[in-house]
């Protein structure tokens, strides 16, 4: 599958993103091009996993990918529980701040290459990550070339029964960086209805005034090799290049 176009990775080049998870706080929301304002919860990404992200975990099986992992919580909780996980999100500063929770995480878009590829056992898609790139249905289809046949996906859902796409600034409600982007907000029904064919419903449930979705792959991989499952990220270690990008020895 191609990388969607460079708008979709406006995340990489949003000051005020960046400066809000340097700061650990907010203000900071999605605008739409009409206007409206979706908060982004910045405080409790920059927290440690909670109650209810801790559950999620319990969920998961193998070694996890955390896509747009933020500033790495999920990745880090992980980490201390001795799974294998690896977050990626194209934010420098997100990725810095995994690495200083003790998380390992790449600078990366989740339709470039990755290490893994069709051997994860588990992806998430949290914080309505299931946006990313405004393409839901494409979105899916990468995550299923992602996991190894039967692999689990547990995507955050909006909170309402909503089903949209469409093109957004990040702002702090002073400054606006880079040019819209595409965006996507869906309520589990429609995510459901968007995995029918390639994906089995594994489970849905709400927790803390947050919704999710558990699905498994139907999808045969040639490239999946079970007994190599375990060794996913055994191998990798974080460093920097010289431009200064963590990325993963493989």
């Amino acid at each position: 599958m191609s990388a969607p176009p460079a708008p979709a990775l406006a995340w990489a080049a949003a000051d005020p993103y960046d400066a809000a998870l340097r700061a650990g706080r907010g203000p900071l929301f999605l605008r739409r091009t009409d206007g409206w304002l979706l908060p982004l919860e910045v405080e409790r990404w920059c927290a440690r996993a909670d109650p209810v992200d801790r559950d999620v975990l319990d969920r998961c099986e193998g070694a996890v990918l955390d896509v747009g992992c933020g500033p790495g919580r999920l990745v880090a909780e992980l980490a201390t529980r001795g799974r294998a996980a690896l977050g990626i999100d194209v934010s420098e500063a997100a990725v810095e701040h995994t690495v200083r929770l003790g998380g390992q995480a790449l600078r990366r878009s989740v339709f470039e290459p990755l290490p893994g590829e069709g051997r994860w056992d588990t992806v998430l898609l949290m914080d309505g990550n299931i946006g990313i790139g405004g393409d839901p249905s494409a979105l899916l289809e990468r995550v299923a070339g992602l996991l190894r046949p039967g692999g689990l996906l547990i995507a955050e859902t909006a909170p309402a029964e909503v089903d949209e796409r469409v093109r957004v600034h990040i702002t702090d409600a002073r400054t606006t960086a880079g040019d819209p982007f595409p965006w996507a907000r869906l309520g589990t029904r429609a995510l459901l209805r968007r995995a029918r064919g390639r994906w089995e419903r594994d489970g849905q449930w709400t927790a803390g005034g947050r919704r999710f979705a558990a699905l498994r792959s139907r999808s045969a991989s040639t490239s999946a090799e079970p007994a190599k499952r375990a060794a996913v990220i055994s191998s990798q270690r974080v460093r920097n290049t010289s431009g200064g990008r963590p990325v993963a020895d493989r």
